[in-house]
């Protein structure tokens, strides 16, 4: 990702921004300045509760240990509860040179649950309509204040402890304007899964996921049963299409374009990042490969090889669809009802929320006829 890449027809590039959003490519042997990018995208992200940066929740004298959570997206926050949850996310931690290091970390095993309120609890009216506090009803637990019970140790007595060993040997600060604001327990965690100390940790970014494993569901095992198939499902047809594609005998050294994928964040939250799809990615990836690939022509000003290229190239935006949902039928348009199983959906809207129009529309559908793929489904909303 340096300034002055050496990119060259044949080759295969990829690189990352933010660690969350990706672009890969592949050039065409017979690429020459001006050409076009052929590119699909999607997104990396979902609806899922983020750990908010000052993360500790609950007093000391709470017999439960909470952490602090927000939204991300649009979820459906009601199906969070009673689930086996777990951590996702990155970590900054401290070198010993003083240097940050990011470190991801994905921890497999359920440290943190959303309880339900007991029905007995619950009014007449509560139980007949499920609503949400989302400041109150949604912070996870992550223990109780029983290990001196089970274990015999003090959690925070130990804490407590080894902060004060840690300051005496000017390791650590506790009122360091970040580390006072955590939940100690979760820190101990993070550490103890990056094998790190503690007072190495200097913040994070953690989701919390719901552990069950996807599956295969139906008599006919037609269906798949899974968290985040929005849209890791198109991430992950993308990426395998653009392998497929440069695995093809003669593809590279027939191509005269630019293959790429684009894997978007933020989309859950309208994509206006730096790293989100209607910020600059696109266009700084379209606009800096081309500079290298078109530095030796001297024919054509730099800026026409660019619009030229602009014209010639074409993004395929990868999502997931709205299928019929049989007890819902009403929700969807009658003549628009695309089935589960039942091939690719447009999408389109009238409004222009969505990036269809009456050409593309044709370019997709014969696309997939000429793959003798199912007849296309059509969606609008």
């Amino acid at each position: 990702d340096e300034a002055s890449a050496d990119v060259q027809p044949g080759g295969l590039y990829y690189y990352t921004r933010n660690k969350s959003t990706l672009v890969a490519f592949a050039v065409g042997k017979q690429y020459r300045p001006g050409a076009g990018f052929k590119i699909i995208g999607g997104h990396t992200d979902s609806p899922n509760l983020k750990v908010k940066p000052r993360s500790k929740r609950s007093a000391k004298s709470a017999k439960s240990i909470q952490v602090g959570v927000e939204c991300y997206g649009g979820g459906l926050w009601h199906t969070w509860f009673d689930r086996d949850l777990s951590l996702s996310g990155r970590v900054f931690c401290r070198k010993q040179d003083g240097s940050i290091e990011q470190r991801l970390i994905k921890i497999d095993r359920a440290v943190l649950r959303i309880p339900n309120l007991a029905i007995h609890l619950q009014t007449a009216e509560e139980r007949k309509a499920f609503k949400i506090n989302k400041e109150d009803h949604l912070s996870p637990i992550l223990a109780m204040s029983a290990q001196k019970a089970l274990t015999g140790k003090d959690t925070e007595k130990d804490d407590e402890s080894d902060n004060g060993e840690k300051a005496e040997n000017g390791d650590s600060d506790k009122n360091d304007g970040w580390t006072e604001h955590q939940e100690p327990l979760l820190l101990q965690l993070l550490a103890s899964e990056l094998d790190i100390p503690i007072q190495d940790i200097v913040d994070f970014e953690l989701n919390l996921f719901d552990l069950q494993t996807a599956s295969l569901g139906g008599v006919h095992s037609e269906f798949v049963h899974s968290a985040r198939l929005d849209n890791l499902a198109s991430c992950y047809l993308a990426v395998q299409a653009l392998i497929d594609c440069v695995g093809q005998e003669d593809y590279l050294n027939q191509d005269r374009d630019i293959s790429m994928i684009i894997l978007y964040d933020h989309e859950e939250v309208g994509s206006s990042s730096a790293i989100g799809a209607a910020g600059p990615v696109t266009k700084e990836a379209v606009k800096r490969i081309s500079a290298v690939m078109n530095a030796k022509e001297g024919t054509v000003a730099p800026y026409d090889l660019y619009e030229a290229t602009i014209r010639k190239s074409f993004i395929l935006s990868s999502d997931q669809a709205h299928a019929l949902h049989p007890n819902y039928a009403s929700k969807h348009e009658k003549n628009h009802q695309p089935q589960m199983n039942g091939g690719m959906v447009i999408k389109r809207n009238s409004n222009q929320r969505y990036a269809t129009n009456g050409v593309t529309g044709v370019l997709i559908r014969e696309i997939a006829h000429r793959a003798s793929l199912p007849p296309v489904q059509e969606f609008i909303v």
